[in-house]
């Protein structure tokens, strides 16, 4: 493997421990911390989730450079393009909704309770999470193995 594929399989791994971890672990688990309130979670998430998203294309564009200088096998490429596709998909799409609907939320008078169920944008944006698992895994093995 040259100096492009390592980089591109460092990164694929290293974002996916990092939705693994955000997405899957720290999101569900915080609001379940002693006195973290909704508004609270909230905050900290859309946070998180900022920064978070930061990374994600900090990291794609990482993996694309990469990839001009050492051109990943076609099944890694496929994979590669899934998870950036979907991680565009929720920027553009889903985040903004999320967004809109955090900023109701958070101006209500009933903020600190706030509606428990989720909207369909957050079920979306999971399940855009659950996609770029499988396609970083997917594509880190591919890279590997190739």
């Amino acid at each position: 493997m040259t100096g492009g594929g390592a980089v591109t399989v460092a990164a694929l791994f290293t974002w996916l421990g990092m939705v693994l971890a955000i997405s899957f672990v720290e999101a569900p688990l915080k609001f379940r911390a002693p006195g973290v309130t909704l508004k609270i979670g909230l905050g900290i998430g859309r946070l998180v989730f900022r920064a978070l998203n930061t990374m994600k294309v900090l990291l794609a564009l990482t993996i694309i450079v990469a990839a001009v200088t050492d051109t990943p096998a076609p099944g890694a490429t496929a994979a590669i393009a899934v998870a950036i596709t979907a991680l565009a998909v929720q920027i553009v799409a889903v985040r903004p909704q999320l967004s809109r609907r955090s900023n109701t939320v958070l101006a209500g008078p009933a903020a600190a309770e706030g509606p428990t169920k989720r909207s369909r944008a957050h079920y979306v944006y999971v399940g855009l999470e659950l996609v770029k698992v499988v396609a970083l895994l997917v594509g880190g093995i591919v890279m590997l193995t190739t």
